[in-house]
């Protein structure tokens, strides 16, 4: 079958990264096809450790330029995205052994001065045994350091750009896979495979951006049959959740021994999430990763390090594991690879542009979708400028960025509904979560109840605005429910989705 559109630019790949470029594409007037071969941040950009952050640790390495960047990021993702991400105070108990006082004071000096952050307050030296904040930790830990950053929904942002990037006019297409391409003069011709039903059909792009993260190389070989002199490196992180470690909205910080670092964070009410690892993956990418018991046995001994409560692996109640495709800087610790984006353009004289993003990190997807527009602009003509700095994402639209203030006047129109379930699709979806509920007067007006406060009302939705297919996909990547819900109660969700599908 063809498609006899022709696009400006044709993004493979549903991550953050991707999804960033399209809505920024689509505002600046550009006719944009993303193409994702599973569902939108199914791989990396939902396994992360869920920050907006500027990377403390990465000040170790010379990284100023990526950190002030990122800075810079977390102030303005906080006011474009108020229901997605908030302030987060972090705790960073302290060892001489690790690192001497005086380098970690110099950091967090940096830190606060990189880039301004009038809605976060500075770092200071805290006396942990006078301090809610050491009531959790081990006796001989006496002293330590408060510092500020945000914690996201990472695979809600990537979902929530796609959102802004469709309302533009974008066409999005998940499992859809590039099978094949050629480039003919001023135009790539493609053929996409529609994984769901099986048909092929064929399209034309004025550009390709390619965005697949951890496929991006295999993509370059092996469908855009080109070759770039960067390299990408892949990395496996993995993340353990077990029930509430501590009480009290902060996070923890912990150094080890081996001078990486572990976050400790609050996570949905009920539990902590613990995280990451860095460990060398030398498989493809189509492996699925897993966390391996020394990754499980590493981050147990980081909490038991640190903390009172100590845990072991039969204590985790879910893990996931991610592989992050980083810029290949030829670093020989998977930790000190360069967590910096670089985009390489491929230009040829007469033919069709094409550009593809090697590494790069969630807090500074929107400044990389930027950039990647400024390296394309010689082949387009924009109907504006860069847009997306000032702009909200949907449901960000809420004033003064006040969230608590939205959440108390949404909580006056939705009495009917639990504290926890008016909490979760207030964050979820923002001013958002008015079209959702189409002025719902009572729960029973939302249909069939799943279990947990998710609803037909909200199923539905998922499925028509936020290109939701299967259970999986709402469970875990629009919602986080999948932590509550029952082997049963999911089968329940999958036969009516199924019902739904056909």
């Amino acid at each position: 079958m063809t498609d006899q559109t022709t696009y400006d630019l044709l993004i493979i790949g549903g991550g953050v990264n991707g999804t960033g470029i399209a809505r920024d594409a689509a505002g600046r007037g550009l006719k944009v096809l993303l193409v994702e071969k599973d569902d939108l941040a199914q791989h990396t950009s939902s396994a992360s450790t869920k920050l907006i952050h500027g990377g403390l640790r990465y000040l170790e390495y010379y990284e100023f330029r990526l950190v002030r960047e990122a800075l810079q990021e977390r102030e303005r993702l906080l006011g474009l995205a108020p229901h997605i991400i908030h302030p987060l105070v972090f705790v960073l108990p302290h060892r001489n052994a690790v690192r001497p006082a005086w380098m970690i004071r110099m950091g967090l000096f940096m830190y606060d001065h990189l880039a301004c952050h009038p809605k976060l307050p500075n770092s200071k030296l805290i006396a942990l045994q006078q301090s809610p904040y050491g009531k959790a930790l081990r006796n001989d830990i006496k002293k330590g350091f408060t510092y500020s950053d945000c914690a996201v929904d990472d695979s809600r942002l990537t979902i929530l750009n796609a959102k802004g990037a469709h309302h533009l006019g974008a066409e999005i297409r998940t499992q859809t896979t590039l099978l094949t391409t050629k480039r003919e003069g001023g135009f790539w011709t493609a053929t996409l495979q529609d994984n769901r039903m099986q048909t092929t059909s064929t399209i034309k792009a004025k550009a390709i951006v390619n965005a697949a993260g951890p496929w991006v190389a295999d993509i370059l070989k092996e469908r855009l049959h080109v070759h770039s002199k960067m390299n990408v490196r892949l990395v496996k992180g993995s993340h353990i959740v077990v029930k509430k470690l501590f009480e009290g909205p902060q996070a923890y910080i912990l150094q080890n021994e081996d001078k990486r670092i572990v976050f400790a964070i609050p996570y949905h009410d009920e539990f902590t999430l613990i995280g990451t690892t860095d460990i060398p993956w030398d498989k493809s990418p189509n492996a699925l990763p897993s966390i391996d018991g020394n990754e499980t046995s590493y981050l147990c001994n980081s909490i038991n390090n640190y903390f009172k409560t100590s845990i072991t692996p039969e204590d985790v109640i879910w893990d996931y594991s991610g592989v992050r495709p980083l810029y290949d800087d030829a670093s020989s610790n998977a930790s000190a690879v360069t967590r910096d984006y670089h985009l390489d353009l491929n230009h040829d004289a007469g033919l069709a542009p094409l550009l593809s993003i090697f590494g790069g990190k969630i807090t500074t997807y929107r400044r990389l979708a930027e950039h990647s527009m400024e390296q394309l602009s010689p082949y387009f003509k924009y109907s504006r400028k860069a847009w997306t700095d000032s702009e909200p994402l949907p449901g960000g639209n809420i004033t003064n960025g006040d969230f608590n203030l939205f959440y108390n006047n949404f909580r006056k129109t939705v009495p009917f509904l639990d504290e926890a379930t008016a909490k979760r699709i207030a964050h979820g979806y923002g001013t958002d979560a008015f079209v959702l509920l189409n002025k719902a007067t009572s729960k029973e007006e939302l249909g069939i109840d799943f279990g947990h406060g998710l609803t037909q009302r909200e199923v539905d939705y998922l499925v028509e605005h936020e290109w939701a297919i299967t259970a999986e996909d709402i469970l875990w990547r629009r919602t986080k429910l999948g932590l509550y819900f029952s082997k049963e109660e999911q089968s329940t969700l999958e036969r009516y989705l199924q019902d739904k599908n056909q």
